[in-house]
């Protein structure tokens, strides 16, 4: 019996390590109902000195009214009850400032002050949380699949989450397991400031991850762009921690 027990584990093991054959991307491109689902999720996170936004708020956010001192960036609810993820460089000045985000469009706009739940600057992710209802929010593409390079994505943050603009993929995002850490990943399209924090999303707007970092070639003083980074949790932690959140 004993002389047969690495024969019975490797046999477990076997299919686990057989290679196939790479995936293959959906090259569906995103539809018109995907851009419209993105835009009525659009977050502004703003981290400034000023405690209230009302006056500029109603004011339409006239240039003239904004508040001094600001960090803005884009979040992504991910729950029906305010919770958002975000890059961790667009709060990283909160504990010395108030942190607010405005959630949705026109009458159905909503603010409010946030505060941390957790951050993670390492891999330049932040969760935040707001009390209002989010019954508009991002539901991530499924940790267990492979989303390979080539891949159709859009970005829904301020500033690109407004226009017509998809790319793909430019590497692979692979399947997470229980351990796995955050992913950082690259996408073609140049997203522009108050990008930062904003929604990566597949041709159905599932969310794959978040908007990190943008990098140019800067040849003879004129910028080139090269390529936009995103990162993405290991979604089961990060449920985790928003479940222990809502027990405080």
């Amino acid at each position: 019996m004993h002389k047969l027990l690495p024969i019975f584990l490797a046999s477990l093991l076997l299919p686990a390590c057989t290679i196939g054959p790479p995936p293959q991307p959906d090259r569906t491109p995103p539809a018109g109902a995907a851009l419209r689902l993105a835009m009525d999720r659009i977050s502004a996170i703003m981290v400034t000195d000023t405690v209230d936004l009302g006056p500029w708020i109603d004011g339409g956010f006239s240039s003239s009214n904004a508040p001094k001192d600001t960090d803005a960036g884009t979040g992504c609810p991910i729950t029906a009850d305010g919770y958002f993820l975000t890059a961790d460089h667009v709060i990283k000045n909160v504990s010395k400032k108030t942190m607010h985000v405005i959630y949705g469009r026109g009458y159905d706009r909503k603010t409010s002050p946030a505060r941390v739940v957790w951050r993670d600057t390492k891999n330049d992710l932040a969760l935040i949380h707001a009390d209002i209802s989010t019954p508009r929010y991002y539901r991530f593409t499924p940790p267990s699949i492979t989303l390979p390079e080539g891949t159709p994505v859009f970005h829904g943050g301020l500033t690109t989450g407004l226009k017509p603009l998809y790319g793909t993929l430019s590497s692979t995002v692979p399947a997470q397991s229980l351990i796995s850490s955050a992913q950082k990943f690259i996408i073609d399209i140049p997203l522009q400031p108050g990008d930062s924090g904003g929604p990566i999303l597949d041709a159905r707007a599932n969310l794959i991850g978040v908007n990190s970092s943008v990098e140019f070639l800067i040849p003879m003083e004129t910028p080139i762009f090269t390529n936009s980074h995103g990162v993405r949790p290991n979604i089961a932690k990060l449920m985790k921690i928003i479940a222990k959140d809502r027990r405080r």
